[in-house]
């Protein structure tokens, strides 16, 4: 029963290591430099406490004195949890298949992220596991939501579902982007450095999804051909604060979820206001691949 495979580590793994620190191979990580995560350890049946290190000068963090972490952090820490949690905790997935990332919910509270002056910033996190789906050969999908601490307040949640993947019909080109692209300015988009900047302006003016960096090492790790979840997610927050004209500081939740897979370049982003602040969708050769949502804090 699938109860019983959450409730003990798998039979491949030595019961004195399910607790602890963690290695950046064991996450699926190609550097330790990207590791977020030092340890986690089992509180109940579903329920897991953590320690992540955010260092100040991360890639996507402001090169300031003093930093509020990018809430991608967040995100990718929350990604890391969930890959500690399957690799430690949850049996197999089916063979041939890996569960990725699928949909992404972030919800900040303003004013209680934790800012950073020194080297790093140290955050507990209690991460619940939900809605797993067993199927014929192990697990088809599950569920994880992070809860971020800072001075034993939360300050941050995020929720993402992992699946495998549908993937694109074979011999299936990739989306072209076209030519006479125009890349905004890494500050209109809320990025820090010109590499962060995921989208360009077509010249019919439409913003499609072309990445100024292919293998970015945060979004874009190994140069994929489809763009993961996280970048997804980063291109519907630049596009929104694009249309807006609002600062990054305004961004206090974020949402997507993919329909079916985005080819890494060419992808059109529409963006359309809301009373919570955006929403934004993604196309790709007339069809949507993914929808999104900004929500901005107003004055």
């Amino acid at each position: 029963m699938l109860g019983s495979a959450v409730d003990e580590p798998t039979s491949a793994q030595e019961p004195a290591a399910a607790d602890g620190p963690l290695s950046w191979r064991s996450l699926g990580l190609e550097a330790m430099a990207s590791m977020l995560v030092v340890w986690l350890r089992r509180r109940g049946n579903r329920s897991f406490e953590a320690q992540c290190q955010w260092p100040r000068m991360h890639p996507l963090n402001e090169r300031t004195p003093t930093v509020a972490h990018h809430p991608l952090i967040i995100v990718e820490s929350t990604r890391q949890l969930a890959a500690a949690v399957r690799h430690r905790h949850l049996p197999a997935t089916r063979r041939g298949t890996a569960c990725e990332a699928m949909s992404v919910s972030l919800g900040l509270r303003p004013g209680a992220q934790p800012a950073e002056s020194g080297s790093a910033t140290h955050v507990p996190v209690r991460v619940t596991l939900s809605d797993l789906v067993p199927g014929p050969g192990g697990l088809d999908a599950f569920r994880v939501t992070a809860e971020f601490l800072h001075a034993g307040q939360q300050f941050a949640t995020c929720t993402m579902t992992f699946a495998a993947p549908a993937r694109r019909p074979a011999g299936a080109p990739a989306a072209a982007p076209g030519a006479g692209l125009l890349h905004p300015a890494a500050a209109a988009v809320g990025a820090v450095a010109d590499s962060d900047v995921l989208l360009a302006r077509a010249p019919q003016g439409r913003l499609v999804i072309v990445p100024r960096d292919p293998a970015h090492p945060v979004l874009l790790p190994g140069r994929p051909s489809l763009l993961p979840a996280v970048a997804v997610l980063e291109a519907g927050r630049q596009a929104v604060l694009l249309s807006s004209g609002m600062t990054a500081g305004a961004v206090v939740g974020l949402q997507t979820a993919l329909r079916s897979p985005v080819p890494d370049q060419g992808a059109a982003v529409d963006v359309a206001a809301d009373h919570r602040g955006a929403r934004f969708v993604v196309t790709t050769e007339g069809c949507v691949a993914a929808t999104g949502a900004v929500s901005l804090l107003r004055s």
